[in-house]
């Protein structure tokens, strides 16, 4: 069931909020420090863990590794967010270097995707069953 995947992600989020707001506080500094690392770090722990694997079925485990995957895209974007609104701050040198730096690794993909051995093509799609994406 997606619903514990949700469950987990949601009690490792709070406690990782509440360590980051707490290690900001003893610091001495008024921000969350390291709160969606810390939720991160605690989400892989929690689902690799000896403990929840009784309470954990196939589909719960399905629901967990679901939300577990969809966690570090979401905190990436998150990330990428507030690095966006830090270089708008900062001034027009910090938007050069992000256009450049983004330019740079789009005309280095055709580079990069010629490197290495050529893999082998995909079957046609009229011979893959689409309902479960499995050869016919």
């Amino acid at each position: 069931m997606v619903i514990y995947g949700v469950a987990l992600l949601a009690a490792c989020l709070l406690a990782g909020q509440y360590a980051g707001d707490l290690l900001g506080l003893w610091l001495g500094v008024q921000a969350n420090v390291g709160g969606v690392g810390i939720a991160m770090l605690l989400l892989v722990l929690a689902s690799s863990s000896r403990a929840l694997r009784p309470l954990v079925t196939d589909e719960a485990a399905g629901g967990i590794r679901f939300w577990g995957a969809m966690y570090i895209p979401i905190i990436v974007a998150m990330a990428a967010g507030q690095n966006v609104v830090a270089a708008v701050d900062g001034g027009l040198l910090a938007l050069l270097a992000g256009a450049f730096a983004t330019l740079t690794c789009f005309l280095l993909v055709p580079l990069l995707s010629r490197w290495g051995p050529p893999g082998t093509p995909l079957p046609p799609p009229e011979s893959v069953d689409s309902a479960t994406g499995a050869p016919r």
